[in-house]
């Protein structure tokens, strides 16, 4: 009897089309149809990105509150990937500004807990669904100190404005500090060796104080 219920649970779970790859096409499709149908009706909105694992008491985190306020109290709503961290630090400016405060939340193996300061909060399974949201829906890209998936961010934002596959908008680092041994191995290293062209390295900006982020993004759309 267990051999045979076994066996019947083995056959049932080779039949389950749902297990395939083209069944994973629906999951897909309705995470799109999800983040389409919420954030188009956001509005203008400025994807911040930047380490999950800074702590409150820091001076980055800091960093990150007062650059969401200063870009919420112009007129943007504030997306990030929901979490701790530096996404926490912007989606709490956002909330003391009055703004609108997205997150968008993935689905990983150490589950991440969307933090308590989300005010429309979407959730993803899969991250290339979750980075076309970052992208198509926002005005600019804020890129605070952080990791492999901060950098992620940048990269492909660079890479999609230098392909031309999306229009050019404000790619923004923040803090020279943190950032100068990346910009300096990207202008001594990849531009030397011609992997880059000298407009390449003008695709983004870097700036040290909040208040010269809000003021980039509002420089570039004509509305200092």
């Amino acid at each position: 009897m267990v051999k045979a219920k076994t066996c019947s649970k083995e056959l049932l779970e080779k039949d389950d089309f749902t297990q395939e790859d083209t069944w994973r096409i629906f999951r897909i499709m309705s995470e799109f149809v999800d983040g389409f149908e919420v954030l188009s009706k956001i509005g203008r909105a400025v994807s911040i990105f930047g380490s999950a694992r800074t702590p409150p008491d820091t001076r980055f985190y800091k960093l990150g509150e007062e650059v969401a306020y200063y870009i919420a109290k112009a007129g943007y709503a504030v997306i990030t990937g929901s979490g701790p961290g530096m996404m926490e630090a912007a989606n709490r400016g956002t909330k003391r500004a009055g703004g609108q405060s997205i997150g968008l939340n993935i689905h990983i193996p150490c589950e991440q807990k969307p933090n308590k300061f989300v005010d429309t909060l979407l959730d993803f399974r899969y991250f290339f669904v979750r980075k076309v949201m970052f992208v198509k829906y926002a005005k600019a890209f804020v890129i605070l100190p952080g990791g492999y998936g901060t950098l992620d961010e940048f990269f492909e934002a660079i890479n999609l404005i230098q392909t031309q596959r999306i229009a050019k908008f404000p790619v923004i680092l923040l803090g020279r500090e943190y950032w100068k041994g990346l910009i300096g191995w990207l202008r001594e290293t990849v531009y030397k060796h011609g992997n880059i062209s000298k407009s390449d390295l003008d695709i983004f900006t870097i700036v040290d104080k909040p208040q010269d982020v809000a003021a980039a993004i509002k420089k570039f759309y004509g509305r200092a």
